[in-house]
């Protein structure tokens, strides 16, 4: 392993410090960590950025918190990943948290709504830039050559963004089917070898909270953060389904200032979490949907897939996760079938 040129402490402060000052949404802050570390700093090489924006990527959850998660751990192993994770979530997460209380205490004023209905629109440009962005990375560059090279993932892009659109709900069975049906035909098991070809597969409350109020959000965003692929922005359409329509903890309106509230603090906008489950159990309803959100699955679950000897074996060259998830499998199958 190449020699490391910075203290356990140097990484904690750079995280703690971009966690309170890094604005413009998970596009944004992937590259101030590339700026950073991998350019300015030398810390990180370009390699180990791009494997560690891969399995970003490839694991469910919020994406920069996992990218600042993995970067912790390259040299310093779980400790190191521990300490950039929660330095990295702390500072917005006290942030939201603070305006949660001032928004249940002046939410009536004039002046406080202004602050929030003043960049629902700014919200929804930049939301939409990033989606572009996104799509860009995750799928293809708008071009029909490779428009053509990757119809089958514009094929679910679309169909994806149909049936959302038209349920007003993100159905997590059609994104796990979409990966498992692209497993199938750029890596099918053995025992399908002799068949793919012919195959298609189409007030304040600081403290006031109902304990069944907090095991609903626990179970609520443990599936927030177990299923949503993609950068922070993705859990949007997941957290309104449920928070708004699924269990009424808040209206239209107030979801719309949690988004703001994304929007205008730095760091991972997904923590956004914590400012909607102050409004719905206070203090304790922000750490119940913080922790499940990040750690109580997402962290757990992405520091298996660092540890896992069969991916430490796979060549993580290329950082789209639709290119990579074939080479993972294939490269499994041989346990698996």
């Amino acid at each position: 392993m190449r020699h490391k040129n910075y203290s356990l402490a140097q990484l904690t402060l750079y995280f703690l410090k971009l966690g309170a000052t890094g604005f413009g949404g998970p596009v944004a802050l992937v590259g101030y960590m590339h700026r950073d570390l991998v350019e300015k700093r030398k810390w990180i090489t370009e390699d180990e950025y791009k494997e560690g924006l891969a399995l970003a990527q490839l694991a469910p959850g919020p994406l920069a918190a996992q990218l600042g998660i993995y970067l912790g751990f390259v040299h310093y192993g779980v400790i190191g990943a521990t300490l950039a994770g929660i330095s990295f979530v702390v500072p917005s997460f006290i942030m939201v948290v603070a305006i949660g209380a001032l928004y249940k205490i002046y939410g009536g004023l004039e002046w406080m709504q202004s602050v929030f209905y003043g960049v629902g629109a700014a919200v929804i440009g930049i939301i939409a830039l990033s989606a572009y962005k996104l799509t860009i990375k995750s799928v293809s560059k708008f071009n029909l050559s490779e428009i053509k090279n990757k119809w089958l993932l514009w094929l679910f892009y679309l169909v994806a963004a149909f049936i959302t659109v038209w349920t007003q709900n993100e159905v997590v069975l059609l994104f796990i089917g979409a990966g498992f049906i692209y497993m199938l035909i750029q890596a099918p098991p053995k025992w399908l070898n002799q068949k793919a070809n012919s195959l298609l597969i189409a007030g304040i409350g600081f403290w006031n909270f109902e304990w069944n109020s907090l095991g609903n959000m626990a179970w609520f965003f443990t599936k927030a953060g177990a299923f949503v692929f993609g950068s922070g922005l993705a859990i949007f359409p997941f957290l309104h389904s449920g928070v708004v329509n699924e269990f009424h903890w808040l209206n239209e309106k107030q979801f719309l200032d949690a988004v703001a509230v994304a929007m205008i603090t730095p760091g991972p906008v997904v923590i956004t979490v914590g400012f909607i489950g102050y409004l719905v159990s206070g203090f304790p309803g922000a750490c119940v949907a913080a922790l499940a959100t990040f750690f109580l699955v997402t962290y757990l679950q992405f520091f298996r897939l660092l540890t896992s000897k069969r991916l430490q074996r796979i060549n993580l060259s290329n950082h789209l996760w639709m290119e990579l998830l074939p080479q993972w499998l294939e490269r499994l199958q041989v346990r698996l079938w």
